[in-house]
């Protein structure tokens, strides 16, 4: 695990599934994409939210996700999803997730990636932030053991200006993209990285990616994709309208 990363409680509400990687999921060699691990992340949040009766289960977004990659999951294998509250801010927390692999013996399993999601709770018909309810305070404040969280955005510091990036062309936007609240979806943020991973070999796991958001993305947008390749990060850039909606940042864990 990093270490950065708040470690699995000791105590307090751990909501846990399962899952099976189908073929939706996979790269043609059967490789568990990252667009499929941001899917499963936000899958486990709603079933969480509803399973929890918490105030408001849609009334979430996300603003950054951190996913650190030990080894990939492939077709068919069984994974197990934990997650729990790692820390709170003012209007918003942090969802740690842990994917485990569930092996021949189903006691076995052994964690393979880890995720840590920073949620901001809004109004629905504002989207503008909401300070956490007391009654969420209360169910997640165990496992949360009072850990502060900020919601900073943090890798676009020190990154050089949007003209030095490479341009990667246009990135095309599909009605598949959005989901039930007309924005683009958390997993479609992450395809453009999966791109980049399939023409760079190089670059496996174990790794670490990250996605902040800047920018919500609408139906109809037109957005484009440069790159900054930095030595000892990568950082993606996704664009609408010249400005940045996403950054993408790949590191290998020797430099986490």
């Amino acid at each position: 695990m990093s270490a950065d990363f708040a470690p699995f409680p000791s105590s307090g509400r751990v909501f846990t599934t399962t899952r099976k990687v189908r073929l939706g999921d996979v790269t043609p060699r059967g490789r568990l994409r990252l667009d499929a691990i941001a899917r499963y992340l936000q899958d486990i949040a709603t079933d969480d939210a509803l399973d929890g009766n918490f105030d408001d289960p849609h009334g979430w977004v996300v603003r950054r996700t951190d996913v650190f990659v030990q080894r990939f999951a492939s077709y068919l294998d069984t994974l197990q999803l934990q997650t729990w509250c790692g820390g709170v801010g003012s209007h918003w927390a942090e969802r740690r997730t842990r994917i485990s692999l569930v092996g021949d013996d189903a006691s076995l399993h052994t964690p393979i990636i880890e995720a840590a999601t920073l949620w901001v709770r809004v109004d629905l018909k504002t989207l503008k932030p909401l300070a956490l309810s007391d009654s969420f305070r209360q169910m997640i404040g165990e496992a949360a053991s009072s850990r502060k969280v900020s919601a900073r955005l943090l890798v676009g510091r020190g990154l050089p200006a949007i003209d030095t990036a490479r341009s990667l062309g246009a990135w095309q936007l599909r009605f598949s993209d959005f989901d039930a609240v007309g924005h683009m979806n958390n997993a479609a943020y992450w395809e453009p990285l999966e791109e980049y991973l399939g023409a760079h070999r190089d670059h496996r796991a174990p790794l670490r990616a990250v996605v902040e958001h800047h920018l919500s993305v609408e139906s109809g947008a037109e957005m484009q994709v440069a790159v900054h390749e930095l030595g000892e990060r990568v950082v993606i850039r996704e664009l609408v309208g010249g400005s940045t909606a996403a950054l993408i940042e790949l590191r290998s864990t020797a430099s986490t």
